[in-house]
């Protein structure tokens, strides 16, 4: 194990140990769960490829479709040039809906264009990356929330909108609806500064995804 790898889980375990001290709710879905460590990737453009896959798919179909757009592009390396040469309509066969070949068509093209550059994004806060992802088409808020906890590895990620987190928390705090953003952000207060463990750890207590 890497330098890298171990800080990671040590910062894992400070976060569960101050989850467990700040919210006795929380404490009791972490027990529950057991012992986890977030799993990364890069922050490249493919996995932002991957992740517009795979909104509103199941794991299992969205994999079945990202790994015919590998096998499609030049090479089996999923690139802004790559994409570019795919047709549009090659990429609907591939099993892509009109809207998604189009929202990652626009991400191949800005960051062809220099609009977005991956390499910068590490060096910048959340606010920018959500900023300047959100300008590319079909990138919302929520996939850029993911972007950041899964590949850009921030600690400090509350992804108020995920569905999962908020049927996770309705069902762990006993509430009569779904929390909306504000009483999520109200509820997560003690969580500061890992609200980024705290979502996986709801996200695990439904044994759903939780990745990109």
């Amino acid at each position: 194990m890497g330098t890298y790898p171990l800080f990671r889980l040590f910062q894992m375990r400070a976060a569960i140990r101050h989850l467990r001290e700040r919210d006795p709710v929380l404490a009791k879905v972490i027990e529950r769960v057991g012992p986890g460590q977030i799993e990364f990737r890069a922050p490249t453009f493919d996995t932002l490829v991957r992740s517009i896959v795979f909104q509103q798919l199941s794991g299992k179909v969205a994999r079945v479709i990202y790994a015919r757009l590998v096998a499609a592009v030049p090479g089996s390396q999923v690139t802004p040039e790559g994409i570019l040469k795919l047709r549009p309509d090659r990429m609907r066969r591939l099993g892509l809906s009109r809207q998604k070949t189009a929202y990652i068509r626009d991400l191949a093209r800005q960051t062809a264009k220099g609009k977005i550059v991956f390499e910068a994004l590490p060096e910048l806060p959340d606010e920018e990356v959500i900023a300047r992802l959100t300008t590319v088409k079909g990138i919302g808020v929520w996939t850029a929330h993911m972007f950041l906890i899964f590949a850009l590895r921030r600690d400090n990620v509350l992804p108020t909108g995920d569905l999962g987190v908020r049927i996770a928390i309705k069902k762990a705090y006993g509430l009569a609806e779904l929390p909306k953003p504000k009483e999520i952000e109200e509820l997560a207060r003690d969580w500061h500064p890992y609200c980024s463990a705290a979502a996986w750890y709801l996200w695990r207590s439904l044994d759903g995804p939780a990745g990109i």
